[in-house]
């Protein structure tokens, strides 16, 4: 039997439940998690040494950290979008156990008063079994329905044709009852890279961009208002392009991505726009740290400047 690896995954208390709030121009975020989970460390820092990374994250002796799983839900007055979706209950109990998930996010909804029944958008950065897992809910008589039943949901149709193929490399990463069920449906639409070009609405206010590496379509998702005194604000969902605050060197990739060398590239033309533009950027693996503001420091390097 698989042991569960010795850091403690925590169940959160009910106010811990919501991991933050913020206003981008008239729209409100709230920050919900679907709980932490362990990975090991050296998979989530690549090639960077451990001396270095743990500096910045704790490890356990079996070299496990602690990560988030934060959805995003953004309420625009019109629409309520949910980006991201967490693990969700499907993993097998040998999974469960070494990556000591705790299934939260239906309950951090309900501590942040959002309904399943008024989500009207869900967006999917990519659809890794961490990003996706509560797009649909498994029942105990195995069946499978949409977790938002009034939901239009948002991919690319490139993760769902990669994610069948099931490659050796990454064919553990794709779950497909998180999404078969609501392409087949009609529920789920699929985007393609043609359609998106540069950057592509999904309604008023929320839009996707490629930012390749990680998979070859992962999208950030962007949050664009205006306040009522006329500055327009922007806030950006940036997924596992920079999956936390520790990962914001440019060098500072993941094992996980498919293309490092195009990562690193990604994440300077993302920055290009996110510093000078004083960006809310959203880290999607950040249990402590989900939402920053980020600069350069004397030497010229990426750090957080402010949480709010």
């Amino acid at each position: 039997m698989t042991e569960r690896p010795t850091v403690p995954a925590p169940a959160l208390p009910v106010g811990e439940l919501v991991r933050g709030r913020a206003a981008v121009g008239d729209f409100e975020l709230t920050i919900c998690t679907d709980g932490t989970y362990l990975l090991d460390g050296g998979a989530m820092f690549g090639v960077v040494p451990k001396t270095l990374w743990q500096k910045r994250m704790a490890a356990d002796e079996q070299n496990c950290i602690l990560l988030g799983l934060n959805s995003v839900v953004v309420r625009t007055g019109k629409h309520t979008i949910v980006i991201e979706t967490g693990i969700g209950n499907k993993q097998p109990a040998k999974m469960r156990a070494i990556h000591g998930n705790q299934e939260l996010l239906p309950a951090s909804l309900a501590a942040a008063g959002i309904r399943p029944e008024e989500v009207d958008v869900v967006i999917n950065s990519h659809l890794h079994f961490d990003h996706c897992g509560w797009n649909t809910t498994l029942h105990p008589d195995g069946t499978v329905t949409p977790t938002f039943p009034n939901a239009r949901y948002f991919a690319h149709a490139g993760e769902v044709a990669h994610g069948h193929l099931q490659l050796e490399r990454d064919g553990v990463s794709y779950v497909s009852s998180n999404y078969d069920p609501l392409v087949e449906s009609g529920q789920m639409t699929l985007l393609t890279t043609d359609a998106i070009h540069a950057k592509a609405e999904v309604v008023p206010g929320i839009s996707v961009e490629l930012f390749p590496g990680h998979t070859a379509q992962l999208m950030g998702i962007h949050v664009e208002s205006t306040s009522y005194g006329g500055a327009k604000q922007h806030a950006c969902y940036i997924s596992d392009l920079i999956p936390t605050a520790a990962h914001l060197d440019p060098t500072w990739v993941m094992g996980y991505d498919l293309d490092p060398l195009t990562c690193i590239e990604q994440r300077k033309r993302f920055y290009q726009r996110a510093i000078p533009e004083q960006w809310l950027v959203l880290f999607t693996h950040d249990h402590h740290t989900p939402i920053a503001r980020i600069g350069l420091n004397e030497k010229g390097r990426p750090v957080v400047t402010s949480t709010r």
